[in-house]
């Protein structure tokens, strides 16, 4: 019979048990990446594991045999400042002339389009106010120029320019600055880049509130959020998304404040998100969980090893059919009926294998198992609903121009600054859904705005 264990080395067993899972826990947050996590690529630590090279295909680049051409456009009549016509004179065969006017059997002519610069971009209106003197009294009297041509150094479609170049590829002050100088041939001074962009904020204040109501009433939007900072102090972009309408506010908070400040305190429609907790209060029939994200939590639990391996292995696997699936359904090969009955079998085998989880040794995945389960019916809503999708994706693109300009600028310095970028992101990215012109309508705006007219519509009538 074994003699019992002194308490000094049951002291001892605990503690090197202790020091294990601690030393299990420090190796997987050291392991954490963009593949297992929502880290951005760009901001993997030293060591991650390169992304898969795809084997070569001894193709050449460029594109393929039976790709989509994409011809340059040819532009309409009234883009055209002049034609020049090339007309033959004689016949190529017989020598016969031939007349310098087109006739019913004549063909199409073949075009050829050149586009350049003027020289000048910009023109430039000097306004002068002229003084005369009297010659009974000698008096001088002075023409006055009329305030709302003073009001303002640069005309609308200058002012929108400006803030496209800022809130659409994100160019700094100092950027737009040297760009209006070098490029159109104007100086401008930094603190008129951000009274223009203020102005344009001003603009489009009505624009933002109908795509904010237009997303709130959606039956479908997308919604994600990512880090802000306004003079220094952290804050959230929260960002909503329907199939042709985009909206970003930016709040405080990154819980469930923020979330209603964006889509009001009663959420319509189904809500296609992360599994971040501001989203629970919503109710599960109105969620869909984004695959995407599911899947880097399984390549996290195959990282950790040990006891979560397996359960992150079955789950990569089953993620993978699931979009298998999904990909044939959308692409026709699969009527809905076909789809719900392929995807009954594997939404039972991984419910299983999520119970299974909640008893596994290893904690994090235990608990992972258990958060994944208690929504575990909103991963399946876009099997039964129509236009739902499995993932995240579409707002995640639309977010992707907000990041950059985060990584570029640090965020706002103040709350009018927010304003703007809440309202130029909101109409550039709407706009670009709906393939319109956006100088065109952010010209529009601010002349709408000077004049004290009514702002243009962002989101078509009907």
């Amino acid at each position: 019979m074994p003699e019992p264990e002194c308490p000094g080395c049951r002291e001892l067993r605990r503690r090197v048990a202790e020091l294990e899972a601690l030393v299990r826990e420090l190796q997987a947050r050291l392991g954490i990446n963009a593949s297992n996590s929502s880290l951005p690529p760009s901001a993997n630590p030293p060591g991650t594991p390169k992304p898969v090279i795809k084997a070569p295909t001894g193709r050449q680049p460029g594109g393929q045999p039976g790709h989509q051409a994409h011809l340059r456009m040819r532009l309409p009549r009234e883009r055209l400042q002049e034609t020049v016509r090339f007309i033959p004179k004689v016949c190529s065969a017989c020598q016969a002339p031939l007349s310098a006017q087109g006739g019913a059997r004549d063909p199409e002519p073949v075009w050829h389009q050149v586009a350049e610069l003027p020289a000048t971009l910009a023109e430039v209106t000097e306004y002068q106010a002229h003084g005369r003197r009297c010659r009974r009294c000698g008096t001088v009297t002075w023409e006055k120029i009329p305030d709302d041509l003073r009001a303002h150094a640069f005309g609308p479609r200058m002012t929108a320019l400006v803030a496209y170049l800022s809130g659409s590829p994100h160019v700094s002050k100092r950027g737009i600055e040297e760009l209006i100088e070098t490029v159109v041939g104007i100086p401008i001074a930094l603190g008129t880049v951000a009274n223009m962009e203020q102005e344009m904020s001003a603009a489009l204040a009505r624009a933002h509130a109908e795509a904010q109501q237009a997303v709130r009433q959606a039956a479908i939007k997308h919604v994600d959020e990512t880090g802000w900072k306004q003079a220094g102090q952290p804050c959230w972009l929260w960002a909503a998304a329907s199939a042709v309408t985009a909206c970003f506010v930016i709040h405080p908070r990154r819980g469930a404040l923020g979330l209603a400040a964006l889509l009001g305190t009663k959420i319509k429609g189904i809500v296609c998100s992360d599994r971040w907790s501001a989203y629970g209060r919503l109710p599960i029939h109105r969620r869909q969980i984004c695959w995407a994200h599911l899947k880097r939590d399984f390549q996290k639990l195959v990282d950790r090893g040990g006891a979560a391996k397996e359960l992150g292995e079955l789950g990569l696997a089953i993620t993978g059919i699931v979009f298998d699936v999904w990909h044939t359904f959308r692409g026709g090969g699969l009527s809905r009926s076909e789809m719900q009955s392929e995807m009954a079998e594997w939404r039972a085998t991984l419910r299983d294998q999520l119970r299974r989880g909640c008893i596994c040794a290893d904690r994090k995945a235990a608990a992972f198992c258990e958060n994944v389960l208690a929504v575990e019916p909103a991963l399946w809503t876009f099997v039964d609903k129509s236009h739902v999708e499995p993932t995240n994706n579409h707002i995640e693109r639309i977010l992707r121009s907000a990041v950059l300009w985060r990584k570029n600028a640090f965020g706002c310095h103040s709350a009018k600054g927010c304003r703007f970028v809440e309202r130029i992101l909101t109409v550039v990215q709407t706009l670009r859904m709906q393939e319109r012109p956006v100088l065109d309508f952010l010209h529009r705006a601010v002349l709408a705005h000077r004049h004290a007219r009514r702002a243009p519509k962002l989101l078509p009538s009907g």
